[in-house]
């Protein structure tokens, strides 16, 4: 491998995240439990988040926004203004929690850190994943951070234009098979997928990858070999 640049997905891959939006959601079912069923109110959700994601794009602020349609829609666009605010404050909770890195994380940035340029490349908020690379204390290994508005094969061209490199140049580690694997596979680069044990539906498919520059691993420092 001819690899410059090593890219690394921000939430679920270097910090844990994902069960965070577990227990909010969980606390939004137990607001409209009256409603509808647990099951019915998490697809709702997921339902109003897909639906937004052009206009509102990926992260907390956007999930906040999706989980309030659902209350309107639940209610019959009678939500009170309590209840808004209910919402709101677990929109609130999930900027405010802590950035708690995932096991082997650093010991992995500090061995190939100075052999390639490493880059954060994620989706969400702008201000809370520069807020989490800031709190991780990862931030000093890292030539910069990318948030993109999606990981669509074009916005990994992008990056990579921006990166000056070429594609079979360039490496991305990440939990999702969706955005950190396929799009990456298919404009030439490499991709290492490290499992998280939860995934937001969105991101799951329903198909094995097999390909010459995929390789599924149990854990990040497990890339160590394949790159030293």
């Amino acid at each position: 491998m001819n690899i410059k640049v090593i890219a690394f997905d921000a939430d679920d891959t270097l910090w844990h995240n994902e069960p965070y939006f577990d227990e909010a959601q969980a606390k939004f079912c137990e607001l409209f439990q009256d409603f509808a069923s647990r099951q019915e109110l998490l697809q709702l959700i997921l339902n109003h988040q897909v639906k937004n994601l052009p206009l509102y794009g990926f992260g907390i602020k956007a999930f906040t926004l999706s989980m309030i349609e659902t209350g309107l829609s639940l209610t019959n666009h009678q939500l009170n203004g309590k209840a808004v605010e209910k919402v709101l404050n677990i929109g609130k909770e999930l900027l405010e929690k802590p950035v708690e890195l995932l096991p082997q994380v650093e010991e992995l940035l500090q061995s190939v850190h100075g052999r390639y340029k490493l880059v954060v490349a994620t989706k969400g908020d702008l201000k809370d994943q520069h807020r989490k690379l800031h709190d991780s204390g990862l931030g000093h290994y890292f030539h910069h951070i990318e948030v993109m508005s999606d990981k669509t094969d074009s916005d990994y061209q992008k990056m990579l234009g921006r990166l000056d490199i070429k594609p079979e140049e360039f490496m991305m580690v990440g939990n999702s098979l969706k955005s950190d694997v396929l799009p990456v596979l298919n404009i030439g680069g490499q991709a290492i997928h490290i499992p998280y044990h939860t995934t937001w539906e969105y991101e799951k498919i329903d198909f094995e990858i097999t390909h010459p520059n995929f390789k599924a691993l149990e854990k990040i420092i497990d890339i160590l070999p394949l790159v030293l």
